[in-house]
C-alpha cells in the first residue's frame, strides 16, 4: 500500500530524509520490508498527537500500533490549560470542548461528617484563564486519529526487535515478520516502553500507591456541579469530577507496599474499590454505584525521575527519540501526564520540521523538554507522598491548617503555563 507525501528534508548524518515516504503495509503473515522517513511506535496520546503535529507542518509519519484497534481502555483524562493549548495548536480542541464540561472550581473535603468541606476554590477568581475539562481517553484518541489519513496507522503491528543500521536508519522488526527501516523512530509506546528499555532506561519505579479509576454513567443526566471534588483520608484519597452531562469520572488512590496480583474479575475490582471507601460521603458512593463494572480499572502508580547525569539520553544516534510516558512516566497527582505528552508532541514536531539535522533537532527537544518534565515528575511524586500520609497527627494538620489556610490555587497551578503558536492547516 503506497502513500504520498511529506514536505521536508532532514539530514541524519550522512544521509538525507526526502519528501517522499511509503506507508507501512497492512498486517500480513508474510515477511515484508518497507521504508519510512518517520515511524512513530504507539498510537496513544503522545504518538497520535505527534503524528498530527507533524502533518500540520507538512511532514508525514507512519504510526505502528500493537493492538488491533485504538486502545479502548482507560477512563478519563483531566486536561489543564496547557493541554488545551496544545489541542488548539493541532486543531482539535474545539471539537472536544463541544462535548465536555468546563470545570469551574475545586472542592477539598474530609471523609468525616458526611464530607466536610475543608476548602473551596473558584478557578475564575483564584486562577484566571485556567481551563480544566475531563475528557474520555477513547474519544481523545479517536479525535486525533480522525484528523490523520486513514492509512497512517498500521494496527496489529507489535514491535519485536530494534536494530541500528548505521546511516541507513533503524530497523524495526515486528512480531508478524514484517520489517520497517526508518530514518527516524519516535518511541511513544507508553509506560512499559520497549524502545526505552532498548535505550537503557530502567523500568518505571512503583511509588507505593495504587489507583482505582472509573467512569460513571447517568443516562438521564448527572446531578453534579462542574467542580472537582477531592476527599482526603488517612492513606486513602478519592475524588470525582463531571465529564459531560451524562458521565462522571472518579478515582481512589491508596497505599500498598507492592501492587499484588492482578484482578481480572470486574465485579471483584468494583467491590474492592467500594470497600476502601465504606462510610465515605454518599455522593462519592453514588457515583461509584452508577459505574458499570466494565468501566473500573486498577493500576499501580509509577514514575521515572530523569536525574541529570544518571538517566540515559532521550535520543540515540540521531535516529531514535522518546516522547510521553515512554520517556517520563509520572504519577497523576498534578494531572500532567497527558498534558506533558501533548507538549512533547508539538515541541518535537516543530524541531524535526525546522531542523536540517535530526540529531540536532532531537538534542534540542531533549534539552527543552527535560527542563520541563523532570521538575514536574519530581513535584508530582512529592505531592503524592504528602497527601497519602497515614499518620493521624499529620493528617489533622493537613486538614486543619495546610488545606484551609496555606494552599493557594494560583501559585499551585503555575506549572500549567505553556505557550505554543498555532500550527499550519493540515494539507
Amino acid at each position: 500500500m503506497a502513500m504520498t507525501t511529506s514536505s521536508f528534508s532532514l539530514s541524519l548524518g550522512s544521509f538525507s530524509v526526502t519528501r517522499r515516504r511509503r506507508n507501512v503495509v497492512a498486517a500480513s503473515a508474510t515477511s515484508l520490508r518497507s521504508e519510512e522517513n518517520i515511524v512513530i511506535v504507539g498510537a496513544g496520546v503522545a504518538g497520535l498527537a505527534t503524528a498530527l503535529a507533524l502533518r500540520r507542518l507538512g511532514v508525514g509519519a507512519a504510526v505502528l500500533e500493537q493492538g488491533p484497534t485504538l486502545r479502548a481502555g482507560g477512563t478519563s483524562l483531566t486536561l489543564f490549560k496547557n493541554g488545551w493549548r496544545v489541542l488548539d495548536t493541532i486543531g482539535v480542541a474545539d471539537e472536544l470542548r463541544a462535548n465536555y464540561l468546563r470545570i469551574q472550581g475545586m472542592r477539598m473535603r474530609s471523609p468525616a461528617n458526611g464530607g466536610q468541606v475543608l476548602r473551596e476554590f473558584s478557578f475564575e477568581e483564584e486562577a484566571p484563564g485556567q481551563e480544566v475539562r475531563a475528557v474520555e481517553r477513547r474519544v481523545l484518541l479517536e479525535t486525533l486519529a480522525s484528523k490523520l489519513p486513514p492509512e497512517t496507522i498500521s494496527f496489529s503491528s507489535k514491535l519485536k526487535s530494534i536494530a541500528e543500521q548505521g546511516p541507513d536508519g533503524t530497523l524495526l522488526e515486528l512480531e508478524d515478520g514484517r520489517q520497517v527501516l526508518a530514518k527516524i523512530v519516535v518511541g511513544c509506546d507508553g509506560v512499559n516502553s520497549q524502545i526505552a528499555r532498548w535505550m537503557g532506561f530502567s523500568e518505571p519505579r512503583y511509588v507505593g500507591h495504587m489507583a482505582f479509576r472509573g467512569l460513571a454513567e447517568y443516562a438521564d443526566g448527572q446531578p453534579f456541579e462542574p467542580k472537582v471534588n477531592y476527599i482526603y483520608g488517612r492513606g486513602v484519597r478519592a475524588g470525582f469530577v463531571p465529564v459531560s452531562p451524562t458521565k462522571v469520572y472518579w478515582f481512589i488512590c491508596f497505599n500498598r507496599q507492592s501492587p499484588g496480583p492482578k484482578i481480572t474479575d470486574p465485579a471483584a475490582l468494583k467491590r474492592e474499590a467500594l470497600d476502601l471507601v465504606g462510610g465515605w460521603p454518599s455522593d462519592l458512593l453514588a457515583v461509584m454505584g452508577s459505574t458499570p463494572e466494565s468501566a473500573v480499572v486498577r493500576t499501580p502508580l509509577v514514575d521515572r525521575w530523569l536525574w541529570p547525569g544518571l538517566a540515559p539520553r532521550a535520543s540515540r544516534g540521531g535516529g531514535v527519540v522518546l516522547a510521553g510516558d515512554a520517556w517520563h512516566p509520572m504519577t497523576p497527582n498534578l494531572g500532567q501526564g497527558a498534558c506533558c505528552a501533548l507538549e512533547d508532541a508539538v515541541v518535537l514536531a516543530r524541531r524535526l520540521a525546522a531542523a536540517g539535522n535530526a540529531g540536532d533537532a532531537m538534542q534540542g527537544y531533549e534539552a527543552e523538554r527535560w527542563a520541563r518534565v523532570f521538575p514536574l515528575t519530581a513535584r508530582a511524586g512529592l505531592v503524592g507522598a504528602l497527601v497519602q500520609w497515614e499518620n493521624a497527627a499529620v493528617c489533622a494538620v493537613r486538614d486543619g491548617v495546610v488545606i484551609p489556610r496555606l494552599v493557594r490555587l494560583g501559585p499551585f497551578l503555575e506549572h500549567t503555563n505553556f505557550e505554543c503558536d498555532l500550527l499550519g492547516a493540515s494539507p
